[in-house]
């Protein structure tokens, strides 16, 4: 056999062998592009992936307590500093208040003294009567504005004492609400409540702390 009958056959099987590898190589695309799109459609069947997110936040939980702060200036179960602050104006203006009180039965006695004068056995002169009702008027007059002169010195005085010691009551509940983890106090004196259960009243434990932690010793602030 001559090579070139050898080489005859030989590109026929060539040939041949080409046809293969390209057939293969179109096998192996389709295969691979088979492979990628199973791997897309089970993507998209999958139930998304939530992000991960923190988880909440327990919120924190709500005391909450009622107050009757009007007990407070009970002169038995309040606040004992209320009631020496009270008894302390009190006595302030004590002189004053007995000046108006005689100031006032002298004006009932002028009183009794005209209506005598005109209802009398012997009525007065109708000219003694007038005079005597002339000066009763001016009396009442001066008697009125010193009753409210005095009412506005004991209005400011008053808030003048109170003043700071309400604000040391309210630092001291606002502690002793932070103390007992109470989030939130409400006036009930202040605000119309409904219903509020006797569980969540401090009032009482409140003045009972405030008294053993204030007594009320301290003077009261003089007048100036």
């Amino acid at each position: 056999m001559s090579f070139a009958k050898c080489g005859d056959w030989h590109r026929p099987v060539s040939a041949f062998r080409r046809k293969l590898q390209k057939t293969m190589r179109r096998l192996s695309f389709l295969a691979v592009l088979v492979v990628a799109l199973s791997a897309a459609s089970a993507r998209a069947q999958a139930p998304a992936t939530p992000p991960a997110t923190n988880p909440p936040a327990t919120p924190a939980k709500t005391k909450i307590a009622v107050i009757y702060s009007a007990r407070f200036q009970d002169a038995k179960a309040g606040i004992a500093k209320f009631a020496a602050t009270i008894n302390k104006l009190n006595a302030e203006f004590q002189p004053t208040q007995n000046e108006l009180n005689q100031t006032a039965q002298r004006l009932r006695t002028m009183q009794d003294e005209i209506a005598k004068m005109q209802q009398g056995a012997t009525p007065a002169p109708p000219a003694q009567i007038q005079i005597k009702l002339n000066q009763l008027d001016d009396q009442k007059k001066q008697y009125q504005r010193r009753g409210e002169d005095a009412q506005a010195a004991y209005q400011r005085r008053r808030l003048e004492l109170l003043e700071p010691l309400q604000d040391e009551v309210e630092k001291a509940l606002d502690a002793f609400a932070k103390a007992n983890g109470i989030t939130m106090v409400l006036d009930g004196s202040q605000i119309p409540l409904v219903y509020a259960a006797d569980a969540i009243d401090i009032t009482d434990a409140f003045i009972a702390d405030y008294n053993r932690r204030n007594p009320a010793t301290a003077a009261a602030t003089p007048p100036k």
